[in-house]
């Protein structure tokens, strides 16, 4: 069995900026995520069959999506403020009509549909607990920087990944690649 999720990778273009974004939240109890594996969760497989690897990328590439323009902007926090869990960075684009269709997709290889609206973010950090003084500075930077404007990118690659997690945090590996049109 391997772990595997379906995401877009964020334009390594971004990766300065995210990397100073990322720098405004040191030394707060934050578990910052690799700028270079910041990517967008399509959906999240969990454990699959190597086996059905093959299967499950001559599906993928059935998407018939076309490759849309993505601006990466915005802050937020799940599941709120008040108790912060998981910092993010929104994206704006097509994404929901891509998710849509790739839970299409999978229905037949009896995958969940997932229950909750989808969302399309990139995770810059999780937050274990923040103390009362760090979280007054976690909130201050987040209200401060909530509106941030990353920039623009084409998404018009799908990738299915593996994902191993290490004491040293996850590791990512390509197993396929869909072009959109």
């Amino acid at each position: 069995m391997i772990r595997t999720f379906i995401a877009v990778e964020l334009d390594p273009v971004f990766r300065t900026q995210l990397i100073e974004l990322q720098a405004r939240f040191a030394g707060l109890n934050l578990k910052l995520v690799e700028p270079e594996l910041l990517h967008i969760t399509l959906k999240f497989l969990g454990d699959v069959e190597e086996s059905s690897i093959p299967a499950l990328s001559e599906a993928l590439d059935s998407l018939g999506c076309t490759a849309f323009e993505a601006k990466v902007e915005g802050l937020g926090v799940f599941p709120k403020p008040g108790n912060p869990k998981v910092l993010w960075l929104g994206s704006f684009g097509n994404f929901r009509a891509l998710h849509s269709r790739i839970e299409e997709i999978l229905e037949p290889f009896g995958f969940e549909k997932d229950r909750r609206e989808f969302a399309p973010h990139a995770t810059l950090a999780r937050i274990k607990f923040l103390k009362q003084p760090q979280k007054k500075i976690f909130l201050e930077l987040f209200h401060e920087l909530k509106n941030i404007k990353i920039g623009s990118m084409k998404v018009d690659q799908v990738k299915l990944k593996k994902s191993t997690l290490t004491p040293e945090g996850s590791l990512y590996e390509t197993l396929h690649t869909v072009y959109l049109g």
